[in-house]
C-alpha cells in the first residue's frame, strides 16, 4: 500500500493534495484540527501547535504506518501572521516555529522508522522560503528554516532510498491567502505572476505528487510560482 500522510489537508493545498494522491491510488491520512472534506480520507485530529501532539495521535497512526509499503509524508500545515522583526516577542516567534518547523521534525522522527525505499518526505515551502517581504517576519523565518530542514534531511537520508524535496508555491488561491489579502488588492497580487493569475491549489498538488514519485528531485527546491514578476 502507498500511503500519503499529510498535515493540514482541511483546506487549500492540503485538500487538493489529498485528492491528487487518492486519485493516484494512495491511501490518505490527514493530520489537522479540522477534517479533510475529501471522501475516502482518514482524519486524525491533531493540533500541531502543541509540543506533545504526537502522544495524541501515535495510536491512530500505528495501523496505517504498519500497513504501508511506501509512505509520502507531506508537511503542508503552517501558520501565517502579520508581524515584523522590530516587534515580535520571542514567545510569539516560538509559537509559529512550533507549528511550521518543530512539528515537521517531530513527525519525521516518528514516521521515518516505518519508511522503506521509495518513500519520501516533502515540505511545502513558499516563495518566501528564499526571499522576504515586509510584515511577514515569523512566516519568512519559518519557511527559510523548512528549506534548511529539507536539505539537511536529504544529506542524512543518503543511502536509504528515501528522498526529499521542498515545493515552494507562489500566490495560491487558498483560504490563507484570502484571509491576508483584501479583495480590492487581489488583482495586484495576481499581476505579480508572469501569467497574470493566482495559482490553483490543484497545480501545487500535482507538483507534490510528481515530487513524490520522482526521486531524481532529491534535495531539490522547486519554485512552483508561475514565474513571479519582480518589481
Amino acid at each position: 500500500m502507498n500511503l500519503l500522510l499529510v498535515t493540514g489537508a482541511s483546506a487549500g493545498i492540503g485538500t487538493s493534495a489529498a485528492e491528487a494522491f487518492l486519485e493516484a491510488g494512495y491511501a490518505v491520512v490527514n493530520l489537522s484540527r479540522r477534517p479533510c472534506p475529501v471522501a475516502g480520507v482518514t482524519h486524525i485530529r491533531c493540533d500541531l501547535s502543541r509540543p506533545a501532539f504526537l502522544a495524541d495521535i501515535a495510536e491512530g497512526l500505528a495501523p496505517p504506518l504498519a500497513a504501508a509499503d511506501r509512505i509520502a509524508l507531506v508537511h503542508n500545515a503552517s501558520r501565517l501572521v502579520n508581524d515584523t522583526a522590530l516587534a515580535t516577542p520571542s514567545d510569539a516567534l516560538r509559537a509559529i516555529l512550533e507549528t511550521n518547523v518543530v512539528a515537521a521534525n517531530t513527525l519525521n522522527g516518528h514516521v521515518l522508522p516505518h519508511m522503506g525505499a521509495g518513500s519520501c518526505i516533502l515540505y511545502v515551502g513558499s516563495t518566501l522560503s528564499e526571499k522576504a517581504v515586509p510584515g511577514s517576519f515569523s512566516y519568512v523565518v519559518s519557511k527559510h528554516a523548512i528549506v534548511g530542514m529539507m536539505r539537511a534531511t536529504c544529506q542524512d537520508l543518503a543511502g536509504t532510498g528515501i528522498h526529499t524535496a521542498c515545493v515552494c508555491p507562489g500566490f495560491t488561491d487558498t483560504e490563507m491567502l484570502r484571509e491576508h489579502v483584501p479583495d480590492d488588492a487581489m488583482a495586484s497580487v495576481s499581476a505579480m505572476s508572469a501569467f497574470g493569475r493566482l495559482i490553483e491549489p490543484a497545480e501545487i498538488a500535482a507538483a507534490l505528487l510528481f515530487a513524490a514519485e520522482n526521486p531524481v528531485l532529491n534535495g531539490a527546491v522547486l519554485h512552483a510560482n508561475l514565474g513571479q514578476v519582480e518589481r
